[in-house]
């Protein structure tokens, strides 16, 4: 299990923000001083204002293989912040964003939970982008 002392990572704070607006849909945001602010700010926001759009991609290429009414909300943000990503951050490359939030995930799901989000980023990251 990764040390959750060394949760420093953007993506962790994404998913963290995310989460918390799910919890609390009326609280504002706050986005502590980072060297990776405008990140953070960025995938989270853009995650919440085109949320309609990011389930259509996923019901569209995974009708078969998720059902996001049944799924664990905290995975369903994680997808969600890596669709984000997958869709609008092209200078960041697809293996990237996919590992980045698979390590992420370690902080937060189980590892049955992990190795479904790996095959669900795999399939979808083909479908998407191709680099």
């Amino acid at each position: 299990m990764v040390n959750v002392a060394r949760n420093s990572s953007p993506r962790v704070k994404i998913i963290q923000k995310l989460y918390s607006k799910a919890l609390n849909p009326e609280e504002k945001i706050i986005y502590n001083k980072s060297q990776y602010k405008k990140f953070i700010k960025d995938v989270t926001e853009g995650t919440l204002e085109r949320r309609e759009l990011i389930e259509e991609t996923i019901e569209k290429f995974l009708k078969d293989d998720i059902d996001l009414k049944r799924t664990d909300k905290l995975l369903k943000i994680i997808i969600f912040a890596a669709v984000f990503e997958l869709l609008y951050k092209h200078n960041n490359p697809k293996k990237v964003i996919i590992s980045e939030y698979l390590k992420t995930s370690h902080f937060f799901l189980e590892k049955a939970q992990i190795k479904y989000l790996n095959a669900i980023l795999d399939k979808l990251s083909d479908l998407i982008r191709k680099n």
